[in-house]
């Protein structure tokens, strides 16, 4: 990622204001704006302020305030100036956008008579969250996903914002290319918010492997299903488990004899051994290997990896 990207997010007349920002691209990890409120970055985990000279400075009441006319035109610079184009993504509340970034939106919805979101409108708020791919990530669990040559079902665990999702994506790309371990197999991702491959108009953003395949924007459940019977998969992956349908696809995709990779949010392996939908999982020892992550220090880090019966690999 450069900084050309993050400029690029921006109608041309507003990149002036956003070079600072963009010369600090590997900081850089959130632009949130709001209209009528200032506009603000989250640089190495710290909230600053864009001013009007495009300065980075660390008070509020000075950080230029958006006008929603501004919002409009970045969003539609975004879409490439057809709304309608993006229409399914609007709804589901994020855009993808060259680079695999990722754009939060929120603003008025349009309900239809059976209450679902039809459609948004008045879009007043954009998040912006910069991708950052961690080649390297996984390097130190790789050796423990592998038990006589063979891959191991995987889950990792770990709390919002500690790194699972990096984490997985360095591991479909390792398991993809190939380690020091095993060759590289066919890997199949469910990547339902587009967060794992980071996928604009169906290419992937991020290097997820040259043996991998991604269905974007799909619900898990469908998506695995979809994908055992197309792309004949040898490791299937998906990210956020979270309910007893999403464990039953695993457990049919299991059947056809596909390997694991997931994550499901916890803190520790006990926890996720409490919550209704996952006991069934553990107690089936459906996964072989459990990476636990944690937040120490402010830094993320493995608590842990432990085998089927819960005994622990390495601390």
């Amino acid at each position: 990622m450069g900084r050309e990207e993050i400029l690029y997010m921006f109608p041309e007349k507003m990149r002036g204001r956003w070079q600072e920002a963009a010369n600090l691209c590997e900081q850089l990890q959130e632009i949130r704006l709001r209209a009528g409120r200032a506009a603000t970055v989250i640089l190495g985990q710290k909230e600053r302020f864009i001013d009007a000279a495009g300065k980075i400075v660390d008070r509020q009441d000075l950080g230029i305030r958006m006008t929603s006319q501004e919002l409009d035109e970045i969003l539609q610079h975004l879409c490439q100036y057809s709304l309608y184009a993006f229409a399914d993504e609007i709804r589901q509340g994020f855009l993808t956008i060259q680079g695999g970034h990722r754009v939060g939106l929120a603003g008025q919805v349009i309900l239809d008579k059976g209450e679902h979101i039809r459609n948004m409108k008045y879009i007043r708020y954009l998040n912006i969250r910069i991708a950052h791919q961690v080649k390297g990530a996984a390097d130190s669990v790789m050796r423990f996903l592998y038990e006589r040559g063979q891959i191991c079902n995987t889950l990792l665990i770990s709390p919002p914002g500690c790194g699972k999702t990096t984490m997985l994506r360095d591991i479909i790309r390792q398991l993809s290319d190939g380690t020091l371990y095993g060759q590289g197999v066919n890997v199949s991702v469910v990547d339902e918010r587009s967060e794992i491959a980071g996928s604009y108009m169906g290419m992937a953003q991020n290097d997820v492997g040259s043996r991998t395949d991604v269905l974007d924007g799909c619900p898990k459940v469908e998506g695995m299903m979809l994908l055992i019977r197309s792309m004949a998969p040898q490791v299937l992956a998906v990210d956020e488990l979270g309910s007893d349908k999403d464990i039953e696809a695993l457990r049919m995709a299991s059947g056809c004899g596909c390997k694991l990779i997931a994550t499901v949010h916890g803190y520790s392996l006990q926890e996720i051994h409490n919550k209704q939908y996952m006991r069934y999982v553990i107690e089936e020892g459906m996964f072989d290997r459990y990476v636990v992550l944690e937040r120490q220090h402010g830094n993320c880090v493995i608590e842990g990896i432990y085998d089927r019966e819960g005994q622990r690999c390495i601390k």
